[in-house]
């Protein structure tokens, strides 16, 4: 049975068994538990995870399951607040397709609620050999979930209960154009910036989070798969946009451009989040400096403009420890880079399978790092700048999205609570990672 909510969505029943540079904190103070993952890489968007009581080698047997879920298509990422665990999919079912979201408790699996949206998708989503769900990140705030489908159906939906709060269709909006609406969500302050890629002028648009209006739109540029984030530089607060034709810091609160640094790339490199670290800004494989007296920035490497050559990887984002960089490259390789100079330190190829597709999702923990690769394992390891050093790998998940002949496990990882929650286009599923029951 299919109920329709006041604003005419679908709520399906539930289911039982079914710095002086510095990452703005985009989480209101006090508003979440502060092991939640409330938005796409974490808390603060940074790829940290600090809590205590990790294990440092995993069990024999591997780790303990507590849960699994069944989900659909999608390399969207699960996120964590207040006991529950929130995903989206879609259901590929002709002649619409069903983007959802849907709500598990945290402890049990069990499906709470399921939202759904039907939507018209062009023939080549349904395609099995690639097939079409959201790869954008939804984020939580204030008791609203909000998530953005691939074709530009953006939902605010309440958290509780699983009801449309507010919804927008920018494909009808924006009429005729192909938009990209890949990036995941950002929230700063009172506004939801999404980027999509939409003309004239607005390939990043920031609605009211209340209400849903339009408050700003910016850029004539084609977005790209890469999530934006806040930063403070120059005694400024910037919004960093990676844009096909540019890195682009805005205004966030007015859509102003701060500084544009041209660039040229393509849809096969520009997937990466933006890292920060001091004054280094890097942008795929750019590496920028920040200006510490007003919002400017220059380029520290590479000098090419080659897109290849302003590229590590096609999937995963890199991290800074330090004064070094860590990162997969597109060939599956790890490496240890010199942040200050570019300068290749080591190289490894013991994280995942080489060739083109491999991913290496990082995750600082304590002492060592978090490897999360496309083969669907989860490594602990020590990454410093004298070598790579695993202490376990644990098999979690099958790989099941299929590319150039193999299968992988794109979607990166979400951690809370001393749980790992990951998913694939079959199932969504909770190990556990704490040292203790």
């Amino acid at each position: 049975m299919t109920i329709l909510s006041r604003n005419g969505s679908m709520v399906l029943p539930a289911r039982i068994g079914f710095t002086s540079v510095f990452i703005v904190p985009l989480i209101l103070a006090g508003s979440l538990q502060a092991d939640d993952w409330p938005q796409w890489r974490g808390p603060n968007r940074d790829g940290q995870w600090n809590e205590t009581g990790i294990l440092e080698a995993f069990p024999p047997g591997g780790l303990t399951v507590r849960w699994r879920a069944p989900v659909r298509v999608g390399v969207s990422t699960p996120i964590v607040v207040r006991g529950r665990v929130y995903i989206t999919d879609t259901e590929l079912v002709r002649p619409k397709a069903h983007e959802r979201l849907h709500a598990f408790d945290e402890a049990t699996g069990q499906s709470l609620w399921t939202y759904a949206n039907d939507v018209d998708y062009p023939d080549w989503a349904y395609d099995e050999a690639s097939p079409l769900g959201p790869r954008a990140t939804p984020i939580y705030q204030d008791g609203k979930i909000f998530t953005m489908g691939p074709f530009g159906n953006v939902c605010c939906v309440d958290a509780l209960k699983g009801e449309t709060v507010w919804k927008k269709d920018l494909r009808a909006e924006y009429p005729g154009q192909n938009l990209e609406c890949t990036a995941s969500p950002l929230i700063d302050g009172d506004l939801l910036i999404v980027c999509v890629g939409a003309k004239p002028g607005a390939c990043v648009i920031a609605f009211d989070k209340k209400t849903g209006n339009k408050v700003w739109s910016a850029l004539d540029e084609q977005a790209t798969f890469s999530s934006p984030i806040v930063i403070g530089a120059g005694g400024t607060r910037q919004l960093i946009v990676w844009t096909y034709q540019s890195v682009t810091a805005l205004d966030p609160a007015t859509g102003k451009t701060h500084w544009r640094q041209p660039t040229s790339s393509s849809e096969e490199f520009a997937v990466s989040t933006p890292v920060i670290k001091d004054n280094l800004l890097l942008v795929g494989g750019l590496m920028l400096k920040l200006d510490s007296d007003k919002p400017a920035a220059t380029v520290l490497w590479p000098q090419s403009r080659a897109a290849s050559k302003r590229n590590l990887s096609n999937t995963s984002t890199a991290l800074f420890r330090g004064d070094f960089l860590y990162s997969a490259k597109s060939s599956g390789h790890l490496v240890c880079i010199e942040a200050s100079t570019g300068k290749q330190v080591w190289e490894t190829d013991k994280a995942t399978e080489l060739g083109s597709g491999a991913s290496i999702h990082l995750t600082p923990n304590g002492q060592s790092f978090l490897l999360y690769n496309d083969r669907g394992e989860l490594i602990r390891a020590q990454l410093t700048p004298a070598g790579y050093k695993e202490t376990s790998r644990a098999p979690l998940l099958e790989p099941t999205y299929p590319f150039g002949g193999r299968k992988f496990a794109w979607s990166p990882p979400s951690y809370a609570n001393r749980h790992i929650f990951v998913r694939n286009d079959k199932e969504l599923i909770c190990a556990a990672l704490g040292t203790e029951p």
